[in-house]
């Protein structure tokens, strides 16, 4: 699924391609499932990180590997992998077969289906990085998760949950039974409540949202407590945002990372992370998919499949 110029969905067309070859250290994945994110449709819509079309969109991959590159071997043809295309330049995903660096991929947990599979990689490891790397989650911390019925979110509810932490999540009063099925401890109604004014002396915060709720964020934190931010601008307004408060803010985008992945199929194996599927689509249907995404209403993560 290719795209000749920047626009809307529409822009989306099925090419024919030659089938790549990986090279050294890279292996060749014939993809089963494909994780949408919300950095597919902005980096459709407008310039940003890929240059000009004409590219492939696609970062999550869950597939079996059909030739391996010089060099491999964590992975053998015949292996059933899923993982991250490096972000933001390693695009490609939305088609029947894909390249990345072997390391970027680890086995896919046995008894898991390639669409749960191909949900998880950039929405995990976002969540992963941000609470674990970054903010360093300790057991008995509170959380608050900004949006955490979304693609990100909901997962990063689950692993912070998983990590021993208090979670609080915001997200419409419609969407707050599915979080406390996830694990939520506290749940606020952003529409109906002001959360910098309902929350207090929280630990971390995630912030998948950007504009004002970093700011107001600052307020809901403990001093010594930390504000990632998934938006990539403002980095020194943001700290000096964060200093008079006593706290730390970061502003983060996912990386590549074989130890984030591995631990991410730790969690699935374990039972203790798992991606709401809020719908399919063939890939040819690529457009359609990229339409309800940018609705903004979906609870969890859309994926394209490949016969």
């Amino acid at each position: 699924m290719s795209q000749d110029a920047f626009g809307g969905p529409e822009v989306l067309k099925e090419v024919r391609l030659p089938v790549p070859a990986p090279g050294p250290g890279q292996v060749l994945v014939r993809v089963r499932a494909a994780g949408l994110n919300p950095t597919d449709w902005k980096h459709r819509a407008g310039p940003a990180f890929l240059g000009e079309p004409p590219f492939v969109l696609g970062w999550d991959v869950s597939g079996v590997v059909e030739e391996a590159g010089l060099g491999v071997t964590p992975h053998r043809p015949g292996d059933e992998v899923f993982g991250m295309l490096p972000h933001p330049y390693g695009a490609g995903a939305h088609a029947e077969y894909a390249v990345g660096p072997a390391r970027a991929f680890v086995r896919k947990p046995d008894g898991v289906g390639h669409v749960q599979a191909g949900a998880l990689p950039l929405a995990a490891l976002t969540a992963w990085q941000a609470l674990v790397d970054v903010a360093q989650l300790a057991p008995g911390q509170r959380v608050l998760v900004h949006a955490a019925a979304g693609g990100v979110g909901h997962l990063a509810v689950q692993i912070a949950k998983a990590r021993g932490a208090y979670v609080i999540g915001t997200a419409s009063a419609a969407r707050h039974a599915f979080l406390r099925g996830l694990g939520a401890d506290g749940t606020i109604d952003y529409r109906a409540t002001d959360f910098a004014t309902a929350v207090r002396d929280v630990d971390v915060v995630l912030d998948t949202i950007g504009g004002d709720y970093r700011e107001r964020s600052l307020r809901t934190l403990r001093r010594g407590g930390v504000l990632v931010s998934l938006q990539p601008y403002g980095r020194r307004e943001l700290a000096a945002a964060a200093e008079p408060f006593g706290v730390r803010a970061e502003v983060m985008i996912v990386e590549s990372d074989h130890a984030g992945m591995a631990a991410v199929a730790r969690l699935v194996e374990k039972g203790k992370l798992r991606a709401e599927i809020a719908g399919t689509f063939p890939l040819a249907d690529a457009a359609r998919a990229h339409a309800a995404g940018e609705t903004g209403r979906t609870a969890g993560k859309l994926v394209l499949t490949v016969e």
